[in-house]
């Protein structure tokens, strides 16, 4: 059901992490560690399942959108993800 603006104290705007600002050129990161740093924490902080399921939402979707501007690595293992990391001329 949709909610008055006015029921909320703040209206930020809805900006997100551009590749560059978010990630570090001579790094590959995996899209869990991607959705934590969208939200400020540390890319190894430990939260809990749910809480990663609601990060990834954010995640996934800007991983597409950014598309362009990252490069991606197959999972060195069965049981490891993808990594992603920011295209560089090198």
């Amino acid at each position: 059901m949709p909610v008055s603006k006015s029921e909320f104290d703040s209206l930020p705007p809805c900006d997100f992490y551009t590749p560059a600002e978010l990630l570090e050129a001579d790094q590959m990161y995996t899209v869990y560690e991607i959705a934590r740093m969208l939200q400020g924490l540390e890319p190894d902080a430990e939260i809990e399942q749910e809480t990663e399921a609601i990060l990834l939402d954010w995640a996934i979707p800007w991983i597409m959108t950014n598309a362009a501007e990252l490069v991606v690595a197959e999972p060195r293992s069965e049981d490891e993800p993808g990594y992603y990391g920011l295209k560089t001329d090198e």
